[in-house]
């Protein structure tokens, strides 16, 4: 099963500045650049109308839109205890 899922859901290395959040979006961006190629080869083999095409690339692009912004990506780190005083 493990050849198979290889197979179709290649993982490319990821070679930036290694954070959990950074990792998590790479990720998540291979999956959405994998299913995109799906649809768009579904769309082009007349399996999915443009419209439906268009519909799903574009759940899957909110979907992305949203890791981002909960991952925090491209925003300043969380505030942490580090760095304050205690009364």
């Amino acid at each position: 099963m493990t050849d198979k899922d290889e197979f179709l859901y290649p993982r490319s290395r990821y070679h930036g500045q290694v954070k959990p959040e950074d990792l998590i979006f790479n990720a998540n961006l291979q999956k959405f650049a994998q299913q995109v190629g799906y649809i768009v080869s579904l769309q082009t083999a007349g399996k999915l109308t443009p419209e439906t095409a268009y519909q799903q690339m574009e759940a899957l692009w909110e979907q992305l839109k949203l890791s981002k912004k909960q991952l925090r990506i491209g925003k300043s780190p969380l505030p942490t205890d580090e760095g304050k005083q205690e009364d």
